[in-house]
Parts: structure tokens; C-alpha cells; sequence
């Protein structure tokens, strides 16, 4: 990332982070009819995405939950089993894992450089890079959340810190959202880990981060997402930079 695309990134997240459009569409899709499946009338234009919940046909495709119990409660998540009723009427069973969510920090430095944790991940058995994450404590708001993890893991305090995006981690079993904020104007006062917490700090040029995801390097969701988030909005705010210089000069 260039030293100008750094700064217009920096002052978008003076003002704001992420822009959100109201979004609409006929995406061909399925409805269930006498528990079969059928093609659904896509209308005249296609193409365009609908969150989801916000499509009239979203309805259909709903689950009810005829009953759940919590099987198993843990230090950082529950596990629930629940019955259900598929939209074709059929029962089916479906075990949950509920976690309290989490944040993630994309942390910006002045000369293009973004702050990784080095961290071993006993289910995968391997140290893993990463952008600094942790869970929320109960109670706590994502944006002071997103301020602690990163002060704690890296010993960066943000000047200014804004909101990018929120990610799903795996909705077939968990309900588990991280929101990942982007950080910018850093100053360092020290990292102060948690007691089982072991992790080493780099600082990784944007570019080489966003390689490295395209390579297949870096697996972790919310540095894969947040990696490709920071490097699009930067594109994006240089081309618009560069679309109001040219209509400036034509006037």
C-alpha cells in the first residue's frame, strides 16, 4: 500500500467506515411446494444481492425449533441440541454451538504496515498468523472490546479506530459473528497479555498480507477478511481520489 493510499485510508476512517446500500434483487433461487423443491420466478432482472431474512421467498426456507437443550456448557462457549422442522415438514436434529461473540482489529500503521499476532492454536497444532482478536467480555461493546484486545495482544492504542465489517465464522454450527474494526494513527504503550496468553507481534506490509491470503497462506477467516477488506478499501478511495482530480481538471 502506498504512502498516499495509507493517508486517504486514514482519513476515511476519520469520518466513517464502511458505507452500507440498500441492496435489492431477483436472484433465482428455490421454494418449497408439497415438500419439493421448485424453482422460484427470478423476475425480470438478476444479479442484484439481498441480505438474507430480506428476500420475500426467505420465509420459506426458515427452520422451526421444536425443542433445545443446553448438553454441555464450557469456558468460552455452549453447545446446544436442538429438533427442528425443515420446510419440506420433515424433522431433522441440529447441534449448536453459542458463543458470546468476538472482535478483530485491523491495525494500520502510518507506513502501510498492518500488526499480526503469532500464536500457537492447539486445535490445529500449529502457530497460526493472525490480526490481534479475542472474545468480548459479557457486557461489553465490540468498539471497546476491539480497543482492549488490541492495547492487550499488540500494545497499540488507536487514534482513531473504525468499524469494517462483521463476519459469520461458520453459521452451519455456531452463531458466533466477529466484528472486525479497522485502527489507524497507532501509538505504542506496551502489550499486557493475558496470563495463557503466548503470542509474538509482527508488522506486515499490506501488500505482502493480502499475497499471502491470495497464496493460500494465511487461513484464519478474520485475517483473510480483514486483509482483503483494508487492501479494497484503499483501491477504492485511491480511485476516487483519482476520479475527482480528473473532474477537476475538466472544469
Amino acid at each position: 500500500m502506498s504512502q498516499d493510499e495509507n493517508q486517504m485510508l486514514d482519513e476515511q476512517v476519520a469520518t466513517s467506515s464502511v458505507v452500507e446500500e440498500p441492496f435489492e434483487s431477483d436472484v433465482t433461487g428455490a421454494e418449497y411446494e408439497d415438500g419439493q423443491a421448485v424453482e422460484a420466478d427470478a423476475g425480470e432482472e438478476e444479479g442484484h444481492l439481498v441480505p438474507g431474512d430480506e428476500d420475500e421467498r426467505d420465509a420459506g426456507l426458515h427452520e422451526e425449533i421444536l425443542s433445545q437443550e443446553t448438553v454441555w456448557r464450557g469456558k468460552i462457549f455452549d453447545i446446544e441440541t436442538m429438533e427442528v422442522k425443515l420446510p419440506n415438514g420433515h424433522c431433522s436434529r441440529r447441534d449448536v454451538v453459542r458463543h458470546c461473540g468476538a472482535v478483530a482489529v485491523v491495525a494500520l500503521t502510518e507506513n502501510g504496515k498492518i500488526a499480526v499476532v503469532r500464536q500457537y492454536r492447539t486445535a490445529l497444532d500449529r502457530v497460526t498468523v493472525e490480526i490481534p482478536a479475542g472474545k468480548m467480555d459479557p457486557g461489553e461493546e465490540p468498539l471497546e472490546s476491539a480497543k482492549r484486545e488490541l492495547k492487550e495482544e499488540t500494545g497499540f492504542v488507536a487514534g482513531k479506530i473504525a468499524y469494517l465489517t462483521t463476519i459469520a465464522t461458520s453459521g452451519g454450527f455456531t452463531d458466533e459473528l466477529i466484528h472486525i474494526f479497522l485502527a489507524t494513527q497507532l501509538s505504542f504503550e506496551g502489550a499486557e497479555p493475558d496470563e495463557d496468553e503466548f503470542l509474538n507481534v509482527d508488522l506486515v506490509d499490506v501488500q505482502e498480507l493480502v499475497d499471502a491470503v491470495l497464496d493460500g497462506k494465511i487461513e484464519d477467516a478474520k485475517t483473510v477478511v480483514g486483509a482483503l477488506a483494508c487492501d479494497v478499501m484503499a483501491h477504492r478511495l485511491a480511485a476516487d481520489a483519482f476520479a475527482a482530480e480528473d473532474d477537476a481538471g475538466e472544469e
